[in-house]
């Protein structure tokens, strides 16, 4: 027997599938928007389509934005030869809330990892490399997560960027192993930042 009506489940089912969000979670979301005001449900769904419509990578660092350049890349005063290097836009968002550091971001939306058939190609690895022939950088941060397919990405990009010159150090392990940038608090990261060491 449904416990729902068709609507009502498909709103649930595909809510459930968005990540961290399971099955009670989707229950009261699903159940929240349909008794959300008539206006209110459209503004929600508008800012969606708007979102998938008019958000793409930046041209330089390949964060997401509605602008060829983020506001990060665009802003003049930031160090632009000092690169750190992050996996997703979330855990750039959790550096900047430091407010500590002054240099770019390069996001490579993903880390290495041969169990999940995720190879250099697959990641915006060869971007960085790009970046790095035609921008003057002094040093590149590497600020993966503490994880195996963190700490594989990060020897990667170390081995790739060193014979050329340019500095690569290692956010320092204030940040715990298996740890996701995202969920740290703004402390952790600023240690780790400011303890970072060569690779």
């Amino acid at each position: 027997m449904e416990l729902y009506s068709k609507h009502i489940q498909n709103l649930i089912d595909q809510l459930n599938r968005l990540p961290g969000v399971g099955a009670k979670s989707a229950q009261r979301l699903a159940f929240h928007i349909v008794n959300m005001p008539q206006e209110e449900v459209m503004n929600l769904a508008a800012a969606i389509n708007d979102a998938k419509a008019n958000v793409h990578y930046c041209k330089e660092c390949f964060t997401l934005t509605d602008s060829d350049l983020c506001p990060i890349c665009a802003d003049e005063k930031r160090d632009h030869s000092v690169i750190m290097v992050v996996e997703q836009t979330r855990d750039m968002a959790a550096y900047e809330k430091t407010g500590k550091f002054e240099g770019v971001y390069h996001v490579l939306h993903g880390a290495i990892s041969p169990m999940l058939g995720i190879g250099p190609a697959d990641i915006k690895l060869k971007e960085l490399m790009l970046r790095l022939e035609k921008e003057d950088v002094k040093e590149v941060i590497v600020a993966t997560n503490s994880s195996l397919e963190g700490e594989t990405t990060a020897m990667y990009i170390s081995r790739l960027i060193k014979p050329s010159g340019i500095k690569v150090t290692r956010i320092a392990s204030g940040v715990p192993v298996g740890g996701d940038l995202e969920y740290i608090d703004e402390v952790t990261l600023l240690r780790a930042l400011e303890g970072r060491t060569e690779l």
